[in-house]
């Protein structure tokens, strides 16, 4: 075995220069870095904590143990706001991979305009969620354009954000609308990193659209449809800015998410302890439906 002695000079010296540089590095990006910490992950550890107290402002704290995690199991508004947030992410989840892959596979190739419609197809990610949010109240309303419509077709023109059933329907669609550009452009430029002599041979060989799809294109997207399936999916579980100002919540519950209940909890009623074990078990939530994805793609690839 060589000791560390007997390797050259300049060898011990270069990795001593870059020691000496990473240091270096580290001294400068230190200020940030314990920053990032203390606002991104302090937050969440305080958090955690809170979960375990009765905390509330004005009064004293006092450590309560399972207490609130007991009152979220007996807590039946909980388990209807899990039932509607697990709903509105089973519905806009895939809808908007699909809308996202479907937009990507339409503006791929480079074509007159091509730079314009990839620019519409993103701008409902830059909206303001809150302004959307007005605007689609107006179009589900009973005198919007969506009422028009359906009446057209001989179906009811009522008020989507008024009915129990198709409030959830009107939320997914904005929460589709909102997010699939971003989708379309992580797809996008994995599809364009795709090399296309396959695509060509295959298309020599006789492969139809169909085969060129699911043999060449598809497999090269598992990595960028795993990661939309978590992004996504952490997007509608923390779902709020939407339902704040679509419904508020109602009618009648119907479309009382988790992130509404943690509002409701924090700011209407002050109980903080509480609100934190909703944070804390949304937090659960989507960590193992995140490992359930990984395994579930991982065996896919």
């Amino acid at each position: 075995m060589v000791s560390v002695d007997t390797l050259p000079r300049t060898r011990r010296g270069v990795r001593g220069a870059r020691w000496r540089e990473a240091r270096i590095a580290l001294l400068f990006v230190l200020p940030c870095l314990l920053l990032f910490l203390a606002f991104r992950f302090g937050p969440a550890v305080a958090g955690s904590v809170l979960a375990f107290t009765d905390y509330t402002i004005g009064a004293d704290t006092n450590w309560v143990g399972m207490e609130n995690l007991r009152r979220l199991s007996e807590d039946p508004l909980f388990w209807r706001a899990l039932r509607t947030t697990l709903t509105i992410a089973v519905l806009a989840v895939p809808l908007s991979i699909l809308s996202s892959l479907g937009m990507a596979l339409l503006v791929r190739r480079a074509f007159r305009g091509s730079k314009l419609f990839r620019s519409i197809f993103f701008l409902p990610v830059i909206t303001s969620l809150v302004l959307a949010g007005i605007v689609f109240t107006w179009i589900f309303s009973e005198s919007g354009p969506w009422s028009s419509v359906m009446g057209w077709f001989g179906l009811p023109d009522q008020s989507w954000l008024s009915d129990t059933t198709l409030v959830i329907p009107a939320i997914v669609v904005v929460a589709v609308w909102s997010r699939f550009g971003f989708g379309m452009l992580i797809l996008l430029a994995r599809l364009q990193d795709i090399p296309r002599e396959l695509e060509e041979a295959a298309l020599a060989d006789g492969a139809g659209a169909w085969h060129r799809f699911r043999y060449i294109i598809l497999p090269e997207l598992y990595p960028a449809l795993f990661f939309l399936g978590i992004i996504e999916t952490t997007f509608t579980f923390q779902i709020f800015d939407t339902v704040y100002v679509m419904t508020g919540g109602g009618p009648a519950n119907s479309s009382y998410v988790l992130v509404y209940q943690l509002y409701d909890q924090a700011f209407r009623y002050f109980d903080f302890g509480y609100a934190s074990a909703i944070g804390l078990a949304l937090f659960v939530m989507t960590f193992i439906v995140a490992m359930i994805q990984r395994m579930t793609l991982g065996r896919e690839r």
